[in-house]
């Protein structure tokens, strides 16, 4: 596994540097924002370390510009800022994950098994439900004559397993067990993800919608709108 780190702080970027290779991920180290955007335009990675706040380029940045490019590799933002709204801004702009410094370096390489999964785990058929379309390799939802939206890694799993069966209804213990495994996560944090997609499908004028119904869970459906 090919790991791509940017962290300005130099011991710690050396000190992660050193777990993840101890832990068998190759890794390429850099520590300013325009470097990681250069590295990553560059190489095919299986996962990116972005810090925040870097000299020349903020990790936001970065992101929003991989984007753009249609480049989809998962990305763990590594940060000092704990603030929600910090976080929100990192998951719409498609972060797969969001961790807060000081952290723990087991729950750290946990993240980052679980941010390299997406991309093993991904088959290349894309999904649809009414006008709406998933792509897998883009890991974006589209409908026509609309600019593709860049999902988070949830948003996606969220929204793949939905669209893999439109109609069924999942369970919120059913999203937990297949995105959280871990027990990370609890029914706010559902919640949250479907409030986000819903507002991305909303944006997009797709015809189909996440339908809740109480108590026992969620579904995507064409209401043919």
């Amino acid at each position: 596994m090919k790991l791509l780190l940017a962290e300005d702080e130099a011991a710690l970027n050396e000190a992660l540097v050193e777990i993840l290779k101890h832990n068998g991920y190759t890794v390429d180290a850099v520590f300013d924002g325009r470097d990681a955007l250069e590295y990553a335009l560059a190489a095919d990675y299986d996962g990116i370390i972005l810090d925040i706040m870097m000299p020349k380029m903020e990790g936001t940045e970065v992101l929003k510009t991989l984007r753009e490019k249609g480049i989809a590799t998962p990305v763990l933002f590594l940060t000092a800022k704990g603030e929600i709204e910090d976080r929100i801004e990192g998951l719409d702009l498609g972060a797969d994950d969001y961790i807060t410094k000081p952290f723990d370096m087991g729950e750290l390489l946990a993240r980052v098994r679980a941010m390299v999964r997406r991309k093993e785990n991904y088959t290349q058929a894309d999904l649809a439900c009414g006008n709406l379309a998933l792509s897998r390799s883009a890991f974006t939802l589209s409908v026509p004559g609309e600019a593709p939206l860049s999902l988070s890694g949830k948003e996606f799993q969220m929204i793949e397993l939905l669209m893999t069966h439109p109609g069924q209804l999942y369970s919120v213990d059913s999203f937990l067990d297949h995105i959280w495994p871990d027990g990370e996560a609890g029914e706010d944090t559902v919640w949250v993800y479907i409030s986000n997609l819903r507002k991305k499908l909303k944006s997009l004028h797709a015809s189909c919608e996440i339908k809740s119904t109480r108590g026992v869970g969620y579904s995507i459906v064409d209401t043919g709108k």
